[in-house]
């Protein structure tokens, strides 16, 4: 069940940012806030996945680097 929360002493500056993106964006600020605060803890899988892709040792730029040299081999029949 989701829980409710009550933030105390927001800033006028950070409120009236988020009523700015929440209109922007067509939503509740109730919705803008939750989505941000899902993402800030990676809540909503992104960061997981970021951090799968955006954290390569020397072995996975040796893999991506070899890859890439395939790729990069002309079929010179196919350039006749």
């Amino acid at each position: 069940m989701p829980s409710q929360l009550t933030i105390r002493g927001v800033p006028d500056e950070v409120r009236r940012r988020l009523a700015q993106l929440s209109h922007a964006g067509g939503e509740s600020m109730n919705t803008t806030i939750r989505r941000i605060l899902e993402r800030a803890v990676g809540a909503d899988g992104c960061r997981q996945r970021l951090e799968e892709y955006a954290t390569w040792n020397a072995d996975d730029l040796a893999d991506f680097e070899r890859a890439l040299g395939e790729q990069r081999t002309i079929d010179a029949d196919l350039w006749r």
